[in-house]
């Protein structure tokens, strides 16, 4: 089964794709931009995953929660992942929107989910508070911070404490 920092890797990856991504596509086709966010959201996805099975999550209860963000993101703040109110709210969003089928296959739809900014700011704050929230995890990958371009700040983390921005 899949470790931690295996998770953390596979996120990665599907941040940079993401990233990739979203410079390939069409200003004029709002569908052009369905891979980034495919790869986006599986990247929280992955993330979330890290942050859960570090936090004694079975690989089966994960297994068992599908592509649900909104349960993922539950049991993360439940065990102690702090997230903005406006991330919480997207992912929520994320979820009741079903912009992961949405993406895949539902090209018509893709103008009315949340703006990319948005989706992108998510994906950076998940990947920054979830890598924090693991000391143990190597120091020579990419961070979310590195690969986005944007600055983040650093935030104290001791296992069972709440992880987040002060």
């Amino acid at each position: 089964e899949a470790t931690v920092e295996q998770f953390i890797d596979l996120a990665d990856e599907y941040l940079a794709a993401a990233h990739s991504l979203l410079s390939l596509g069409s200003r004029r086709s709002s569908a052009s931009s369905a891979p980034a966010r495919l790869c986006a959201i599986h990247a929280v996805e992955m993330y979330l995953n890290a942050f859960l099975v570090f936090h004694g999550v079975s690989h089966k209860q994960v297994r068992g929660l599908q592509h649900d963000l909104a349960q993922r993101t539950a049991i993360a703040t439940e065990k102690g992942l702090r997230l903005r109110i406006k991330t919480q709210a997207h992912l929520l969003r994320i979820h009741d929107q079903r912009d992961y089928l949405v993406v895949r296959y539902a090209p018509d739809q893709v103008g009315g989910l949340s703006e990319l900014n948005r989706m992108f700011a998510t994906l950076t704050e998940i990947g920054t508070k979830v890598r924090i929230a693991l000391p143990k995890h190597p120091q020579n990958h990419r961070s979310p911070s590195a690969i986005s371009g944007k600055s983040t700040e650093p935030c104290n983390f001791d296992r069972g404490q709440p992880v987040g921005f002060e």
